[in-house]
Formats: structure tokens, sequence, C-alpha cells
């Protein structure tokens, strides 16, 4: 086990939250991917409440068949509040808005990272510093 597992592993551990990973189905997970991948869906569970989304593995770990380890999965999490104005998060991280397609595609990026954002504060907000040092 790497240092940055167990590193993961305890921080979970040491704020009560536990971490279940299922798999789900071999495809393509993100928009532009070009070789299939292991898709799972994990669930994060800490003083009554849960977090819960799907994980694309990466595709070297999925030709090993390799589970994901609380690390991958917490390295993963958005530990910062995002931008609020969908141009200015398109800006900070380098999308560009050339098009109607284009400003669906960064919408709905921005607001899925920011329903995730909602879901680790809600869960991890009284950890966050911690939290943002597994990265």
């Amino acid at each position: 086990m790497s240092s940055y597992t167990e590193q993961a592993e305890q921080f979970l551990k040491d704020c009560g939250a536990k971490l279940k990973v299922e798999y789900v189905e071999y495809d393509y997970y993100f928009d532009n991917d070009k070789e299939k991948r292991d898709i799972y869906r994990f669930k994060i569970m800490r003083n009554g409440k849960q977090y819960s989304a799907k994980f694309g593995q990466s595709i070297a770990k999925s030709n090993d068949d390799e589970k994901p380890t609380a690390y991958d999965i917490l390295a993963c999490l958005q530990k910062y509040e995002p931008e609020t104005d969908m141009w200015d998060f398109a800006h900070d991280y380098g999308y560009e808005v050339h098009g109607r397609t284009d400003y669906e595609k960064v919408s709905r990026i921005h607001k899925s990272v920011g329903r995730e954002w909602r879901g680790v504060k809600r869960l991890f907000g009284d950890v966050l510093e911690q939290l943002q040092e597994i990265s």
C-alpha cells in the first residue's frame, strides 16, 4: 500500500467516514475517451450524511483490474469552492466557449462541479483543510 493510500485511509478513519466502492461497468467515461475504462460508483458516509458519485478509473489501472483506492477517490474530489459565475469558471479552468455547444458543455461541467463541491463541503466542512492535503 502506498503512503498516499495510507494517508487517505487514515483521514477517513480519523474523521469517522466510511467509503464504499462498487463496480458498475466497463465503458467510456469522459466525453472524449477513446478507450474504455472501469467505472465505479462510490459512496462516502459520515455523521449520518452521504455523498455518492461515479468514478472513472484510469485506463492503466483498468487494464490491470485494479479497484480504486481511498486515495484515488479522495484525490479527485472537488475540495475548493468553484466560481459561481460560469464565465469566470470557464476562464479559471481554461475552457473556451465558441458557440452554443461549448456553452452547454461548460455549463454542465460547472453545475456538476458545484454539486460535487456542495456534497464534499456538507460531509467534510469541518475537516476540509485535512482533505485538501490529499491530492
